[in-house]
């Protein structure tokens, strides 16, 4: 879908969220909280389209067979990285703050 594209390559960190989603929420604060990354957030439930780019992120995250979760999708450099697990484990490994700073996120 080209809207999820559009969205994911304006800024150099995008995060697709759900309002009430507790892992979309704690992604959200260590990318902008801890790490102090300028990250484009979208709730997907309060956009009119959010149900199409919602399939479209599952999609994209589940090797195209859908039906596993949407959100939180994270996208670095315009790239998806992936969801929750994917950026926990990145971040644990000390991988994620340098894939942040050649995205041009962190000046650190």
């Amino acid at each position: 879908m080209e809207r999820v594209a559009k969205l994911a390559s304006e800024r150099a960190v995008v995060v697709f969220t759900a309002s009430n989603c507790g892992m979309c929420h704690a992604v959200t604060s260590l990318l902008v909280g801890e790490l102090g990354v300028n990250a484009a957030v979208h709730e997907l439930d309060k956009d009119p389209r959010g149900r199409d780019m919602e399939r479209e992120l599952a999609r994209r995250l589940n090797g195209g067979g859908g039906g596993g979760r949407a959100v939180p999708a994270v996208f670095v450099g315009g790239n998806l990285v992936g969801g929750a697990n994917r950026v926990m484990s990145l971040h644990l490994a000390g991988e994620l703050v340098p894939m942040l700073k050649n995205a041009g996120a962190l000046w650190l």
